[in-house]
């Protein structure tokens, strides 16, 4: 196997990484510009030049293909920094900053229906079965949202047991019976060992017109969900009414 051909440097200096190539060439000039020079002389630079050339070819190919991977995993290492900056580690869901900015560029440009939940009494199921079963709960219950969501819009993460997810252009009695799927699925949700009780989610619901802010659309959605826990959980409150289904 051919070596790169290298000259020592001086301390400081880069080493000339083409030192032999560049004598081939300087050697081949020579004896073209040599009035004199004999034919063995021309076969002879010209055999020494394509041994070289043939080298660099090989190079500039092993490069070209090393920075193409080197592109490519940096492409894929950049998507995966973009996915865990916007995404909830233990559900992928989007997290907090994520779903704040998806909302406002949501209502900049359309109404939407925000759904707050939080899983009822969830403190209970850590202290009995241990936080590993309290994020199968978790898990599951993302589970259920996704299924009961389907492409109506987005679901993030806000809290440790509290989620968010916003509905882009649907009407408010839809996005009612959107959060009652969602109430249902859970409620009906079998979680696996050890965690053997029901468990249940309560929703409040705020609907919001095209330039809402998200603090405010939060603030009526989160007032929706307090009225549905102080009504008795498991069950869905709108924004301004203490009216819930069960």
């Amino acid at each position: 196997m051919e070596s790169t051909s290298y000259q020592t440097a001086s301390p400081g200096e880069p080493p000339d990484l083409f030192r032999k190539e560049s004598e081939a060439l300087e050697k081949a000039r020579l004896i073209s510009a040599d009035p004199a020079a004999v034919a063995g002389s021309y076969h002879e630079a010209l055999a020494e030049l394509i041994v070289h050339y043939e080298r660099l070819m090989r190079e500039t190919r092993r490069l070209i293909g090393r920075s193409d991977r080197a592109e490519r995993e940096m492409q894929v290492l950049t998507q995966q920094l973009q996915y865990r900056a916007a995404h909830d580690a233990l559900t992928g869901v989007f997290n907090r900053s994520e779903v704040i900015e998806q909302t406002i560029k949501t209502l900049r440009f359309n109404r939407a229906v925000m759904i707050l939940l939080d899983i009822d009494e969830f403190k209970k199921v850590n202290d009995d079965y241990g936080h590993p079963a309290g994020d199968t709960v978790i898990v599951g219950i993302v589970n259920c949202l996704r299924t009961a969501l389907g492409n109506k819009g987005f679901i993030g993460r806000v809290g440790g047991e509290e989620f968010t997810v916003v509905l882009p252009g649907i009407d408010f009695a839809g996005a009612m019976e959107v959060a009652e799927g969602m109430r249902e699925q859970i409620a009906a949700h079998r979680f696996p060992a050890p965690v053997s009780r029901r468990v249940t989610a309560s929703f409040g619901l705020s609907d919001n017109a095209v330039g809402t802010d998200f603090d405010t659309a939060y603030g009526l959605a989160d007032a929706a969900l307090y009225a549905a826990k102080r009504g008795g959980r498991n069950r869905v409150a709108f924004s301004g009414s203490e009216e819930a289904a069960e």
